[in-house]
C-alpha cells in the first residue's frame, strides 16, 4: 500500500471514540467516521509498519445495521458519527468499546473475571433527541467566496462551515433561532470573521436553554466591527423577541472577542435585552447559568449520571460520607447533590467563573456545608486542613494531572469515585490508582450523548489495604506527559 493513493474495503469493527478498522487484502487500515458493515472508499494518509490510517472518501455500501436519518447534512458535519444507527445498535457499540477499554485496562492488575462481575452495563439517556440544552454555532462559508452560513465546521475542512438548518440533537427553539439569526445577517449584509486575514465581524452564536424551566439564553459573539459592518442591536433582538417558541427568551447577550482563537471567549459581554443568565433546575435543585457556565448539555442524561454517583456514595459509605472532597467541581453541581449525605463538602475548580457560579448556587439552594475554592488543585490542595473520607473526581477530557493524583492517593481515604467523560483518560489513570491499593467495586457507562462518540463513565474505587500498608507511589510526570502526547498524536 502506498501513501497517498486510494483504497477499497469493508469495514469490521470499531475502537473508541469513531476509527472503523477496514480491511484491504488481509491489512487492517484505521479509518475514522465509519461503522461496522460498510464498504468504503479512502486515501492512505498514514503509512507506518503496524499503523495504516486512511482519510474516508466515500460510503460506497451502507451497513445492514444503518437507517434513514431526519439530518440533512449527516455526512457532511460529521458531529453526529452515529446518526444512521437505532439507538439499541448504537448502545451496543459503546457498550463493546467501553469493555474492550476496561478489560485492557484492568488486566495487568486483576483477575479476568472481575470486570464481568463489577461491569453494569450502559444506560441511555432517557432522551435521544433534542437532549441538548447548549449549542454553539459558528459563522462561515461553505465554499470559498460562498454566502454566510450558520452551522458547524466540517471535519477536515475547518475553515468550511455548513447550516444545519435541522439538526435534531437540538431543541426546536434552537433551529428557529438559528434560522432567524442566520437570515438577519444576510439581510444586513454582515460578514463573517475570516481567521487567516484577521477580518470580518460575526463569529459565534451561543443558545442555552433550561430544560426545566423553558428560559432561554441568547449570546451573538463579534469583534469589536470595522468598516465592513456593525450589529444593529435594538433590531436584532427585536426580531428575537418576534419569535413564537415553546421557552421564553430571557436574555440577548451581545459578546466581543477579537482574538484569533476560533473557540467561543468573552473578552467583554454586554445585555441587550434582560439578564444575563438562565435558571434550571437537576434533581430537585436549582442553579444559575450564565452564558459562559460549565452546565452538562443533556440535563436529563446529567440527572441520571447524578443519581449513579449518589447511589456509588451509599453503596460505599451509606448516608454518612464524612468529608468530601468534590475535585475539578465546576459549577457544584455535584458537591451540592451530596452536601445532604456529607458532614461538609470541599470543591476545588480552576476556572473563577465556575466557582462563582457554584458559590452563588450553594446560596440559591439554602447550602451551608459546601465550600467551593479556586486554583489548580495540584496546589489548592495544600490549603485545605479538614482531610477528606471520600474523594470524587470529575475532571476534564485528559484527565488528572499525575502529581496532584499522586497528591490524590496519598490521603488514603477508603473509596474514590471517578467520573470520566473520556474512557481512555479513566483507563491510563486506573494504572497509578490501582497500583496504589485501590480496585474497582463497581463500573457503569451512561450515554450522555445519544448519537454521538462520547459517553460518560462512572467508577467506584475501594481501597484494600489499610493506611500504615500504603504504598509509596511514584509517577514520572515526563513519562506520563510522553504517553499522553503520544495519545493526543493517536487520537488526532
Amino acid at each position: 500500500m502506498r501513501r497517498g493513493e486510494s483504497y477499497e474495503g469493508k469495514v469490521r469493527d470499531l475502537t473508541f471514540p469513531n476509527k472503523g478498522i477496514a480491511t484491504v487484502d488481509g491489512v487492517d487500515v484505521i479509518v475514522k467516521n465509519t461503522l461496522p458493515g460498510q464498504e468504503i472508499s479512502f486515501i492512505l494518509n498514514k503509512n507506518k509498519p503496524g499503523l495504516k490510517e486512511g482519510r474516508l472518501l466515500e460510503v460506497l455500501t451502507r451497513s445492514e445495521l444503518e437507517t434513514a436519518t431526519g439530518c440533512l447534512v449527516p455526512d457532511q458535519c460529521g458531529g453526529c458519527v452515529y446518526q444512521r444507527l437505532p439507538y439499541d445498535e448504537e448502545l451496543k457499540l459503546k457498550d463493546k468499546m467501553a469493555r474492550d477499554i476496561l478489560s485492557r485496562a484492568l488486566k495487568q492488575h486483576c483477575d479476568d473475571d472481575l470486570l464481568h462481575s463489577i461491569y453494569e452495563g450502559i444506560t441511555g439517556s432517557p432522551v435521544t433527541e433534542g437532549y441538548r440544552n447548549k449549542m454553539e454555532f459558528s459563522f462561515g462559508n461553505a465554499v470559498k467566496d460562498g454566502p454566510i452560513t450558520l452551522g458547524m465546521h466540517v471535519p477536515g475542512h475547518f475553515m468550511d462551515v455548513i447550516d444545519t438548518p435541522d439538526c435534531n440533537i437540538v431543541d426546536g427553539d434552537f433551529r428557529r433561532i438559528r434560522e432567524c439569526v442566520i437570515s438577519f445577517a444576510r439581510e444586513q449584509g454582515l460578514p463573517f470573521y475570516h481567521r487567516h486575514s484577521n477580518t470580518g465581524y460575526l463569529r459565534n452564536l451561543l443558545v442555552r436553554k433550561g430544560i426545566r424551566t423553558g428560559e432561554i439564553l441568547i449570546d451573538i459573539v463579534t469583534t469589536s466591527g470595522d468598516e465592513t459592518g456593525e450589529l444593529d442591536e435594538t433590531d436584532f433582538a427585536g426580531r428575537l423577541q418576534e419569535l413564537s417558541l415553546d421557552g421564553e427568551i430571557v436574555g440577548i447577550l451581545h459578546t466581543l472577542h477579537d482574538g484569533v482563537a476560533d473557540a467561543v471567549i468573552n473578552e467583554s459581554t454586554s445585555v441587550i435585552y434582560g439578564r444575563d443568565h438562565l435558571f434550571d433546575e437537576i434533581l430537585g435543585l436549582r442553579f444559575r447559568i450564565s452564558a459562559f457556565s460549565f452546565f452538562q448539555t443533556n440535563t436529563l442524561g446529567a440527572e441520571v449520571l447524578y443519581e449513579r454517583v449518589r447511589e456509588y456514595v451509599r453503596s460505599s459509605v451509606g448516608d454518612r460520607a464524612g468529608v468530601v472532597y468534590d475535585l475539578y467541581s465546576g459549577t457544584g453541581t455535584i458537591a451540592q447533590l451530596l452536601s445532604d449525605a456529607a458532614s461538609s463538602v470541599y470543591g476545588i475548580e480552576l476556572v473563577p467563573e465556575a466557582v462563582e457560579s457554584a458559590k452563588t448556587n450553594a446560596r440559591l439552594n439554602g447550602i451551608e456545608n459546601v465550600e467551593f475554592l479556586c486554583g489548580d488543585v495540584l496546589r489548592v490542595l495544600d490549603d485545605v486542613e479538614v482531610k477528606p473520607d471520600l474523594i470524587i473526581l470529575d475532571p476534564p477530557r485528559d484527565g488528572v494531572n499525575p502529581r496532584a493524583l499522586k497528591k490524590i492517593l496519598d490521603y488514603g481515604v477508603d473509596n474514590i469515585i471517578y467520573i470520566s467523560c473520556k474512557i481512555t483518560s479513566l483507563a491510563r489513570d486506573l494504572h497509578p490508582i490501582l497500583d496504589a491499593g485501590y480496585r474497582p467495586a463497581r463500573i457503569s457507562v451512561i450515554d450522555m450523548f445519544p448519537k454521538t462518540a462520547n459517553m460518560e463513565v462512572c467508577c467506584l474505587l475501594e481501597r484494600l489495604r489499610s493506611a500504615k500498608d500504603h504504598i509509596e507511589i511514584t509517577i514520572d510526570a515526563e513519562d506520563y506527559y510522553r504517553i499522553k502526547d503520544s495519545e493526543k498524536k493517536q487520537d488526532e
